[in-house]
């Protein structure tokens, strides 16, 4: 099959027809920040067809100790359209529908529904809770993520699962998370998961973290793995 050579590493971890494949592909990331830039970037880079990225904030001198988009120069400019600038000069070939919102429950299944995947990158529990249940509602898997300072989690979520409630209990709940900071290397390496469960997710791949919860401590370089109930 002949291939744009921008893909050739690729290959062999990917297969030719693969990577056709992910070009007819549409994968939401909700969140532009931390995390979402970075699966941005990946996505971008292995060469997913369509990408919708949504976030209605814009970026702040804090963002710049980890959030790839955030430069000095684009301080106090919306991160969903940094995120689509990007896109495009990484590869041009991608379609890129922008959405300079947040997240919530009246606008929540406008915005990720007609997709493949949807990538969790949000840093808020309420708007969390109502992607999880458009997602619920509109049948479409959702790989969730969050840091905590050293530490971070992944998992996916397909409709009918009831991971969302195991980790944080009831719905719009207060979440018992502490506030322990953002750390660059965090932020790459759980945006990096999220990223590969995507592309397992959108090419039927196995192995995705699924009914289970994968929890990373770069301080003591730790990885576990819990089962969701």
């Amino acid at each position: 099959m002949d291939y744009p050579n921008r893909y050739d590493r690729n290959m062999m971890a990917l297969s030719s027809e693969e990577c056709a494949s992910l070009e007819q592909k549409r994968i939401a990331v909700v969140g532009c920040g931390g995390l979402g830039g970075l699966v941005i970037e990946a996505l971008a880079r292995v060469g997913i067809g369509y990408l919708r990225v949504i976030d209605g904030d814009v970026f702040e001198e804090s963002n710049l100790n980890r959030q790839l988009l955030c430069t000095e120069a684009t301080l106090g400019r919306e991160k969903a359209l940094g995120a689509a600038e990007r896109i495009h000069a990484v590869n041009s070939s991608i379609e890129v529908e922008t959405h300079v919102a947040y997240l919530e429950e009246g606008n929540s299944a406008e915005l990720i529904g007609g997709v493949d995947c949807v990538v969790d990158c949000l840093d808020n529990l309420e708007a969390r809770f109502w992607m999880a249940h458009a997602c619920q509602e509109l049948g479409m898997p959702v790989v969730y993520g969050a840091i905590a300072g050293w530490f971070g989690q992944v998992c996916t979520v397909y409709p009918g699962d009831h991971s969302f409630a195991s980790i944080y209990g009831e719905p719009f709940g207060t979440s018992q998370h502490k506030k322990l900071g953002n750390l660059p290397f965090t932020a790459y390496s759980i945006s990096a998961i999220q990223a590969a469960e995507a592309v397992k997710v959108v090419l039927g791949r196995s192995g995705i973290i699924r009914n289970r919860l994968l929890m990373v401590d770069l301080l003591d370089g730790s990885v576990d793995d819990m089962e969701l109930r």
